[in-house]
């Protein structure tokens, strides 16, 4: 069975970003970048796949410009085999990530793709849904426990009123929560045997694939900062406030 992982290139998660002056977007000058948390999750579950036997074969894509090579790097060294890098310097917006991995899920004939639930730079939480929209197959997302047999995979989901277990026929798409796994520490001669690993470079076009921006971003801003907080004598004085000037009540 082959597995394909979904990796995105992000803004560190202890980075603090900054807001362009011009309002356009993110500044990531200099700013240091790293695996998304989720998609690092997958990866992990993939790998422990191949490693009980469920998985033969363990695949990173990522999409986007020259650097995600890094990232692919990072995904092999963890644990995946090969790694496939589409190519682009437009801004990819979910739909046209979800196109390009249908194509190379159906150029790699793979039995199961696993992802990050979202991205933590911009939250979107909707690729891998589309991805198992396009493509028609079973979808389990925010994964908390995965097990394989048979053909199926049976998905423990976090939902809102606690826990959900979903058996789906595969090929299907799964997306990581938090809790699945605890990614394993990267050795520095896993690090060295990921440079000799194969990884195949595409252009959005070679796949056949339009990922022309749907969406535009008319302005990034900060958010406004917080006000200071008040003290309040009395209970009765804290209902008032809440009333006349929070209006929360």
């Amino acid at each position: 069975m082959k597995v394909l992982v979904a990796v995105k290139r992000v803004v560190d998660y202890n980075v603090k970003v900054r807001v362009k002056s011009d309002g356009t977007g993110m500044d990531l000058a200099g700013v240091k970048m790293s695996m998304n948390p989720f998609d690092e999750i997958a990866v992990e579950e993939a790998t422990r796949l191949k490693e009980k036997g469920v998985a033969t074969e363990v695949i990173a894509v990522s999409c986007g410009v020259a650097q995600c090579q890094e990232t692919l790097r990072t995904a092999m060294a963890i644990g995946a085999d090969r790694a496939i890098l589409v190519e682009t310097d437009v801004e990819l917006q979910p739909l046209a990530v979800a196109k390009l991995l249908k194509a190379l899920m159906d150029k790699e004939g793979a039995n199961l793709v696993i992802l990050g639930k979202q991205a933590i730079d911009d939250d979107c939480n909707q690729t891998g849904q589309m991805l198992a929209a396009l493509a028609d197959m079973p979808q389990a997302t925010f994964a908390s426990k995965v097990e394989i047999a048979d053909n199926k995979a049976q998905v423990t989901r976090e939902v809102d009123g606690g826990l959900e277990t979903l058996s789906i026929s595969l090929p299907a798409v799964i997306t990581t929560d938090l809790r699945l796994n605890e990614p394993r520490y990267v050795t520095l001669p896993n690090i060295m045997k990921a440079k000799k690993k194969q990884m195949d470079i595409f252009k959005p076009e070679d796949l056949g694939v339009n990922v022309e921006p749907r969406i535009k971003t008319l302005k990034v801003a900060e958010p406004a900062k917080r006000g200071a907080g008040v003290k309040v004598p009395d209970v009765a004085t804290l209902v008032a406030k809440l009333k006349t000037e929070a209006k929360v009540i």
